[in-house]
C-alpha cells in the first residue's frame, strides 16, 4: 500500500532543526495520514494499519508537544 508506506516514511523522519512552520505542517501532515489509514482501517480491521496509526499518533503528540512551548506562570 502506498498509503502505509508514506506514514512510514513519516514516521522514520528526523524533528530535530525544525522551524514552527514546519512543524505546524509536519503535525497537518500526521493528521491526513492518521486519518486516511483510520479510512482503511475500518473496511479491513488489519492490526498493522493500527500500530501504524498508534506510531503517527504518539509522533503527532511529540511536534504538538514543541509547538505549545512550556507554560508560563
Amino acid at each position: 500500500m502506498e498509503l502505509m508506506q508514506k506514514a512510514l516514511e513519516f514516521e522514520s523522519m528526523k524533528m530535530s532543526n525544525m522551524t514552527t512552520s514546519d512543524r505546524v505542517a509536519a503535525s497537518r501532515k500526521a493528521k491526513s495520514l492518521i486519518l486516511a489509514l483510520n479510512e482503511v482501517y475500518k473496511r479491513t480491521k488489519d492490526s498493522k494499519l493500527m500500530d501504524i496509526m498508534k506510531l503517527l499518533t504518539a509522533k503527532k503528540k511529540k511536534i504538538e508537544k514543541r509547538l505549545k512551548g512550556t507554560p508560563v506562570v
